[in-house]
């Protein structure tokens, strides 16, 4: 009988606010990532920069807690740029049900 494989995303908890008018980030110009939302070589995000505002997004959005989220993450830019992010299915899913905006960029 072959075991089905438990993999972390599957089971992680995915943190969102209630309400994407929270999201009261910068738009434009730069942002320093937390180290428990971004470990990698570059903390700094300049969000004028689409590569840049995309990893800074995905990583926010599937590192961070709520409280991260809301002073990291700008409203109108993250439904921009939501149809560019690559996520786990369960954080797509998660953002998507919660906010129809998201859903309907996508």
């Amino acid at each position: 009988m072959a075991e089905k494989r438990v993999r972390f995303q599957d089971v992680k908890p995915y943190d969102a606010p209630e309400r994407l008018d929270e999201l009261r980030g910068p738009a434009h110009g730069t942002v320093q990532l937390p180290p428990w939302v971004y470990w990698g070589p570059s903390p700094v995000a300049n969000l004028d920069s689409v590569g840049d505002a995309i990893r800074a997004y995905q990583a926010t959005i599937q590192e961070g807690r709520t409280v991260d989220q809301v002073q990291i993450l700008n409203r109108d830019r993250l439904i921009e740029l939501w149809p560019e992010l690559h996520m786990p299915p369960r954080v797509r899913e998660l953002w998507e049900g919660r906010f129809l905006e998201l859903a309907e960029s996508a």
